[in-house]
């Protein structure tokens, strides 16, 4: 992360919202401990209820003490930031409520006016309109846009046609926090530094490559919400997808927006469709009932506090996709998400085929695969599954697995690992939209997954169910299980 020389007035509508106390308003005291916010910057929240700055500012800082959970809040630090906030109590419905917007951000040469708009989707076409009468959708505005993009498809490419009504594609940046991570950006590191992974990195060396994004959680008091969406539109479609383009992405001829995006939606437009005759082969989809996660008891999804009794929404998807290109023809990617899980983790395993012929026969009828797994969550870094020889003497060779771990945390114990929103605001501030999710990567995205609903409804079968706490139904073992594959987790 390099020291932002731009000078902007980021406008944080749903300021009081979950996600600007968890993430959003952390992430930016952090850019203002490491230097990176300009001076003159200031952050602009805007919500429906009435306060002042001051009220804002309290409300601000007892949200940095709540979520900030591995270090004390700096009071030097904290005053710097307190200063650049300002509040405006709008009503987002009311065009003209606005203009208390306008009354605190000045356009100005050197100032870069940037709304955020950590909101529900359905207002993004209203709030572009209360921009643009105040004169804040023109160059060099930008806008970030939280996900969900849409639904489906339908209602994406409808959200995406309002918002550019008001700014052009160049100035909308669509959030995905998955491109944040650091381990996600190492991917491309990893992959085009490395020539003992580049000269590698297709079907004749690795077997198959799976895609875990585990969450011990249920819905969280979210239940209406999240029956309206399910698993598969929650995180497949986003931050799955997302990992996956860049784990399959051909190497792009520079390191920039263009380019990279491009590189990405070739992955998207190369997935094999699933349609009603491959969805049983290729797809399970479950729902978690009463179980223990931990020592802790907890309610199945329909038991969940507002359940409706009869959803058929599902809690976990595990899917077998096929890119029908030259690089992975043969190389089935397993994807796999679901809430209630044992444990929480987000990691790619990409495993490697099998030694053609064994040497060491007589310590080890046959030898494991190599597998290079990368750790999204909860402790993000790398690790090198290989075989090495047993210490010590003896007329018998004796091979064990052991692993090379490169952990962020240990080979860089002095940098602090920063978090995804904080390097998507920077990038937001700076201008760079590389990180940014293009306009074809979600209505490609989208086209899949609705594929896959098609699918699922032309089925007409119920989720799956799986008691909380496990990795699923029993079904997600058969799908690895039918290739002569297992879990990593099983493995």
């Amino acid at each position: 992360m390099t020291t932002s020389a731009a000078c902007c007035d980021l406008i944080l509508f749903g300021t009081l919202g979950d996600l600007a106390r968890r993430k959003l308003l952390p992430a930016l005291y952090q850019l203002e401990k490491s230097g990176l916010l300009h001076a003159k910057a200031r952050v602009v929240g805007v919500a429906r209820d009435a306060m002042d700055d001051d009220a804002y500012r309290q409300q601000v800082h007892a949200s940095l003490q709540k979520f900030i959970t591995k270090e004390a809040v700096d009071d030097a630090v904290w005053e710097r930031f307190a200063a650049k906030l300002k509040y405006c109590h709008v009503d987002l419905q009311n065009i003209d409520a606005y203009q208390a917007i306008a009354d605190v951000v000045q356009v100005t040469e050197g100032r870069t006016p940037i709304s955020y708009l950590a909101t529900p989707p359905q207002l993004f076409s209203t709030i572009c309109d209360g921009l643009s009468s105040i004169g804040l959708t023109q160059q060099p505005a930008r806008v970030v846009l939280e996900k969900p993009l849409g639904e489906d498809l339908p209602s994406s490419c409808a959200i995406n046609k309002q918002v550019v009504e008001y700014f052009d594609e160049s100035q909308v940046y669509r959030i995905d926090h998955y491109l944040g991570k650091e381990t996600v950006l190492n991917l491309l590191a990893l992959r085009f530094a490395n020539s003992i992974f580049s000269d590698q990195w297709n079907h004749n060396t690795i077997d198959h490559i799976q895609i875990t994004a585990a969450e011990q959680v249920g819905v969280e008091g979210r239940w209406s919400y999240y029956d309206d969406a399910g698993q598969l539109r929650d995180m497949v479609q986003n931050h799955l997808l997302q990992v996956l383009s860049l784990i399959a992405m051909e190497p792009p001829t520079r390191l920039d927006t263009e380019n990279i995006r491009e590189e990405k939606l070739k992955v998207l437009r190369s997935l094999r469709p699933v349609t009603p005759e491959n969805v049983q082969e290729d797809t399970v989809r479950g729902q978690y009932t009463a179980g223990f996660v931990g020592d802790s008891k907890v309610p199945g999804y329909l038991e969940e506090e507002g359940a409706r009794p009869q959803s058929s929404t599902e809690t976990f998807v595990a899917l077998k996709a096929h890119i029908d290109n030259w690089r992975w023809s043969g190389v089935p990617f397993y994807l796999r998400t679901g809430k209630r899980m044992p444990e929480k983790r987000t990691e790619v395993v990409i495993t490697f085929k099998r030694q053609p012929h064994n040497i060491f026969h007589e310590s080890l009828t046959q030898l494991p695969p190599n597998r290079l797994i990368i750790r999204l969550q909860p402790d993000e870094g790398v690790e090198i599954q290989m075989m090495n020889k047993v210490p010590g003497l003896g007329k018998q060779m004796q091979l064990k697995p052991t692993t090379l771990d490169l952990s962020f945390y240990e080979t860089f114990e002095n940098k602090r690992i920063a978090d995804a929103y904080e390097r998507l605001l920077l990038e937001a501030i700076q201008g760079n939209q590389y990180l940014f999710v293009s306009r074809e990567e979600v209505e490609h995205a989208w086209r899949w997954i609705d594929g896959i609903r098609d699918a699922w409804a032309h089925l007409g079968e119920l989720p799956k169910s799986y008691q909380a706490g496990t990795w699923g139904p029993v079904a997600s073992v058969t799908l690895l299980a039918q290739d002569g594959r297992e879990w990593d987790d099983d493995a």
